[in-house]
């Protein structure tokens, strides 16, 4: 009887080298950096708390700054691309509230072709009641007859 070698040791003997499977090699993960609103807290709630508690204040600037202030001049051919976005996104714009209306105005038509089916439907559902009833009321009055009749 003769043990079996372990697949490690026969790698070790035949100098093959060790299988990578490449979907086991850990790789960085990169994460975006999360930014979070900025918490508002009532005043009244603020009022109550201690002051180490209290929210900082960033203190607004009365004059504006330099680089808010100053003009942006576009030349030649900033200004054409600039304009033909515009251009573009105006047909859009337009392309968009052409549509919406004629949606609407579809939306408006199927809902007067659904009336005008629900009307029709409505009809016949009072013709088939009335009938049913009938037929209730004819056995109804007749089971009384014969019970009446005492059979």
């Amino acid at each position: 009887w003769r043990a079996m070698k372990p697949k490690a040791q026969l790698q070790i003997e035949t100098a093959t080298p060790i299988e990578v499977n490449t979907d086991s090699i850990y790789k960085p993960i990169d994460r975006p950096e999360k930014k979070f609103n900025k918490l508002h807290v009532p005043k009244s709630l603020e009022a109550a708390m201690p002051f180490a508690n209290k929210q900082k204040d960033e203190t607004k600037r009365k004059k504006k700054s330099y680089v808010s202030k100053r003009a942006v001049v576009m030349d030649k051919d900033e200004k054409k691309k600039y304009t033909f976005l515009q251009a573009l996104s105006t047909i859009r714009n337009e392309k968009v509230t052409k549509k919406r209306a004629k949606n609407a105005e579809k939306r408006i038509e199927k809902a007067k072709q659904d009336a005008k089916k629900e009307e029709k439907l409505e009809a016949i559902r009072k013709v088939q009641q009335k009938r049913k009833y009938r037929t209730e009321g004819k056995l109804a009055t007749a089971r009384e007859a014969k019970r009446l009749r005492g059979e």
